[in-house]
């Protein structure tokens, strides 16, 4: 087994790319679920809104790449609006049945035939990035950094860029939440009749809080669409929300830190797990006293069912996260 590898592996994946764009979305979650009470299983949804907002200004209006973030925000809206007009006076679990649905609907909705000509189908939209790419600093094909922290210039490019939109995104967020809107969706989330009382205007304030929530989940899918250079559907799926929310909820919710130090202990977490198994199964079949345990063509279900055990075991055991205070998880259902 080559420890060197899966060590270096892992530590690439807990500040890579994927850790970046779960720590985004996750921070965009934390104001839905963590501080609001707004159980919302589509944040992938929001992050399309994003990603395609950047590949349709380049790929076919014909105007400046980052026209696509005005263009990602009038998506965010217009979306909000439709799941929050209808939806935001249900009951939390109702809410989390129609936002699921509602992602899913956007996923089938820019992969359908009939828009293809929009949305690129099944195959996405590529081939927006030129203008991103000609900013860096870095040459494109050059490695920079030294030991697991070599990366190509595009790449490590990339990298800072989004640790700085973390960094920002964070700051806002903890700001945010230390002023008297964010005082009101705390209180909110914990009695939203008693906030009602004093004369808030409780539908206002979450549809506030969804569309806030969603444009830094938009930025989450930008910075995947411009890492990988593509647009593509399939990207968005409900399993990506169910991952952003298992990472968000190994923080802690309703801790800025918790976002992000939840979304880097989740890929390490993961790569780590999936590194060693494929490890222990390269040269054939796991076997223990001539029983086949695991075969390297299922390191990836097994990997997954890591993941559920251990998302039940952390809201068994430690359901506040490592930052998380339990008394701030009491959602009353609302």
């Amino acid at each position: 087994m080559d420890l060197i590898k899966i060590i270096e592996n892992t530590i690439r994946a807990s500040i890579g790319v994927d850790a970046i764009y779960f720590a985004i979305a996750a921070l965009g979650l934390n104001i839905h679920f963590g501080y609001t009470g707004m159980l919302n299983f589509g944040q992938a949804a929001f992050m399309a809104c994003g990603s395609y907002g950047l590949g349709m200004t380049a790929q076919y209006f014909g105007v400046g790449l980052w026209w696509g973030i005005p263009l990602g925000i009038f998506f965010v809206i217009i979306l909000s609006l439709i799941v929050g007009i209808p939806t935001l006076r249900l009951r939390a679990d109702y809410l989390a049945i129609v936002t699921i649905a509602t992602a899913e609907i956007v996923r089938l909705f820019v992969r359908s035939v009939k828009f293809r000509k929009v949305f690129g189908g099944t195959e996405g939209i590529s081939s927006f990035s030129s203008q991103y790419r000609d900013l860096s600093p870095f040459e494109p094909g050059k490695e920079y950094g030294f030991g697991p922290f070599t990366y190509t210039g595009y790449s490590l490019y990339t990298i800072l860029i989004g640790w700085g939109l973390v960094g920002i995104f964070s700051l806002f967020t903890w700001q945010l939440m230390r002023s008297p809107w964010g005082r009101v969706v705390k209180g909110i989330r914990e009695d939203e009749d008693a906030v009602r009382s004093l004369g808030k205007n409780v539908y206002a304030y979450k549809m506030q809080a969804l569309v806030i929530g969603g444009v830094i989940g938009m930025f989450a899918g930008m910075i995947l669409a411009l890492d990988r250079g593509s647009v593509q559907p399939d990207n968005y799926s409900r399993m990506v929300t169910f991952y952003i929310l298992t990472a968000l909820v190994l923080g802690g919710l309703a801790k800025v830190a918790g976002s992000v130090v939840g979304s880097m202990l989740f890929w390490l977490l993961f790569v780590f797990s999936d590194n060693v198994l494929r490890e222990m199964t390269r040269n054939g079949p796991l076997r223990i006293s001539g029983v086949t345990i695991i075969e390297s063509n299922q390191v990836g279900a097994v990997n997954y069912m890591f993941v559920g055990i251990g998302l039940m075991l952390l809201i068994v055991f430690r359901p506040q996260g490592l930052f998380g205070n339990r008394q701030e998880m009491a959602l009353d259902g609302r």
